[in-house]
Protein backbone atom coordinates (compact mmCIF):
# COMPACT_ATOMS: atom_id res chain seq x y z
CA UNK A 1 0.00 0.00 0.00
CA UNK A 2 1.38 3.34 -0.68
CA UNK A 3 2.41 5.05 2.23
CA UNK A 4 0.40 7.76 4.08
CA UNK A 5 1.96 10.99 2.64
CA UNK A 6 0.90 14.30 1.32
CA UNK A 7 -1.65 12.98 -1.47
CA UNK A 8 -0.65 13.62 -5.42
CA UNK A 9 -2.92 16.16 -7.02
CA UNK A 10 -5.57 14.42 -9.00
CA UNK A 11 -7.01 15.83 -11.67
CA UNK A 12 -10.42 15.82 -11.54
CA UNK A 13 -11.59 15.06 -15.06
CA UNK A 14 -8.79 12.35 -15.14
CA UNK A 15 -10.54 10.91 -11.76
CA UNK A 16 -13.91 10.62 -13.53
CA UNK A 17 -12.82 8.98 -16.28
CA UNK A 18 -10.90 6.34 -14.10
CA UNK A 19 -14.03 5.44 -12.11
CA UNK A 20 -16.22 5.43 -15.31
CA UNK A 21 -13.30 2.72 -17.04
CA UNK A 22 -14.49 0.69 -13.96
CA UNK A 23 -17.78 1.27 -13.89
CA UNK A 24 -19.11 -1.91 -15.20
CA UNK A 25 -17.75 -4.12 -12.67
CA UNK A 26 -19.41 -1.96 -9.90
CA UNK A 27 -23.17 -2.41 -11.36
CA UNK A 28 -22.87 -5.90 -11.79
CA UNK A 29 -21.17 -8.40 -8.96
CA UNK A 30 -20.79 -11.10 -12.57
CA UNK A 31 -18.75 -8.71 -14.84
CA UNK A 32 -15.51 -9.86 -15.11
CA UNK A 33 -13.08 -7.68 -12.94
CA UNK A 34 -10.88 -5.32 -14.68
CA UNK A 35 -7.32 -5.25 -15.24
CA UNK A 36 -5.56 -4.47 -11.81
CA UNK A 37 -3.93 -1.14 -13.16
CA UNK A 38 -7.33 0.37 -14.25
CA UNK A 39 -8.84 -0.48 -10.30
CA UNK A 40 -5.68 0.80 -9.04
CA UNK A 41 -5.71 4.32 -10.86
CA UNK A 42 -9.42 4.66 -10.19
CA UNK A 43 -8.95 4.24 -6.11
CA UNK A 44 -5.71 5.85 -5.86
CA UNK A 45 -6.93 8.95 -7.73
CA UNK A 46 -10.27 8.91 -5.74
CA UNK A 47 -8.76 8.54 -2.52
CA UNK A 48 -6.10 11.65 -3.55
CA UNK A 49 -9.21 13.51 -4.58
CA UNK A 50 -10.83 13.15 -1.52
CA UNK A 51 -7.62 14.39 0.27
CA UNK A 52 -7.75 17.26 -1.57
CA UNK A 53 -11.52 18.06 -1.47
CA UNK A 54 -10.89 17.83 2.49
CA UNK A 55 -7.36 18.49 3.01
CA UNK A 56 -6.34 17.83 6.55
CA UNK A 57 -5.22 14.41 8.73
CA UNK A 58 -7.66 13.55 11.49
CA UNK A 59 -9.23 10.80 9.66
CA UNK A 60 -6.92 8.16 7.45
CA UNK A 61 -8.71 6.27 4.23
CA UNK A 62 -7.35 3.13 3.87
CA UNK A 63 -8.44 1.01 0.25
CA UNK A 64 -5.86 -1.91 0.23
CA UNK A 65 -3.78 -2.83 -1.38
CA UNK A 66 -4.05 -0.08 -3.31
CA UNK A 67 -3.89 3.55 -0.81
CA UNK A 68 -4.28 4.92 2.47
CA UNK A 69 -4.64 8.64 2.30
CA UNK A 70 -5.43 11.01 5.27
CA UNK A 71 -7.99 13.72 4.78
CA UNK A 72 -10.25 16.21 7.13
CA UNK A 73 -9.07 19.24 8.97
CA UNK A 74 -8.38 18.93 13.00
CA UNK A 75 -5.55 16.92 15.24
CA UNK A 76 -3.09 14.97 13.25
CA UNK A 77 -1.85 11.63 14.26
CA UNK A 78 1.47 10.77 13.50
CA UNK A 79 2.40 7.78 15.14
CA UNK A 80 1.09 4.07 15.40
CA UNK A 81 -2.60 3.44 14.55
CA UNK A 82 -4.66 6.83 13.92
CA UNK A 83 -8.06 7.24 15.92
CA UNK A 84 -9.93 7.79 13.31
CA UNK A 85 -9.64 5.16 10.56
CA UNK A 86 -11.88 4.35 7.65
CA UNK A 87 -11.19 0.92 5.54
CA UNK A 88 -12.83 -0.96 2.45
CA UNK A 89 -12.25 -2.80 -0.55
CA UNK A 90 -11.60 -1.45 -3.39
CA UNK A 91 -14.47 -2.48 -4.96
CA UNK A 92 -16.81 -1.13 -2.17
CA UNK A 93 -14.68 1.97 -1.93
CA UNK A 94 -15.48 3.01 -5.76
CA UNK A 95 -19.33 2.34 -5.51
CA UNK A 96 -19.24 4.36 -2.63
CA UNK A 97 -17.31 6.94 -5.03
CA UNK A 98 -19.45 6.82 -7.49
CA UNK A 99 -22.84 7.21 -5.82
CA UNK A 100 -23.45 3.56 -6.18
CA UNK A 101 -23.45 2.41 -2.33
CA UNK A 102 -24.68 4.67 0.59
CA UNK A 103 -22.01 4.99 3.40
CA UNK A 104 -24.05 4.61 6.43
CA UNK A 105 -25.35 1.32 4.66
CA UNK A 106 -21.75 0.12 3.87
CA UNK A 107 -21.08 0.88 7.60
CA UNK A 108 -24.20 -1.26 8.86
CA UNK A 109 -23.38 -3.90 6.64
CA UNK A 110 -19.89 -4.70 7.39
CA UNK A 111 -18.29 -3.75 4.59
CA UNK A 112 -17.16 -0.82 5.37
CA UNK A 113 -15.22 -0.08 9.14
CA UNK A 114 -15.27 2.96 10.27
CA UNK A 115 -13.66 3.55 13.99
CA UNK A 116 -13.32 6.78 15.16
CA UNK A 117 -15.50 9.41 16.52
CA UNK A 118 -14.45 11.62 12.87
CA UNK A 119 -14.66 8.48 10.58
CA UNK A 120 -18.32 8.76 9.45
CA UNK A 121 -17.21 12.69 8.66
CA UNK A 122 -15.91 10.85 5.31
CA UNK A 123 -19.54 9.22 4.25
CA UNK A 124 -20.24 13.68 4.03
CA UNK A 125 -17.85 14.24 1.42
CA UNK A 126 -19.30 10.85 -1.07
CA UNK A 127 -20.34 10.26 -3.59
CA UNK A 128 -17.14 12.13 -5.29
CA UNK A 129 -19.13 11.93 -8.55
CA UNK A 130 -22.62 10.44 -9.37
CA UNK A 131 -23.27 8.22 -12.15
CA UNK A 132 -26.75 6.92 -13.47
CA UNK A 133 -28.25 3.72 -13.04
CA UNK A 134 -28.11 2.63 -16.39
CA UNK A 135 -24.01 2.86 -15.85
CA UNK A 136 -23.23 5.86 -17.55
CA UNK A 137 -21.88 9.39 -15.96
CA UNK A 138 -23.88 11.84 -15.58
Amino acid sequence: MDDVTRPKSVDPAQMRAAVLEVLPWLHDADAQAPERPAIAAAVRQSARTLAQLAPGASVEVRVPPFVAVQCIAGPRHTRGTPPNVVETTPRIWLSLVAGLTDFDDAVARGDVSASGSRAVEVGGLLPLIRVRASGAGE
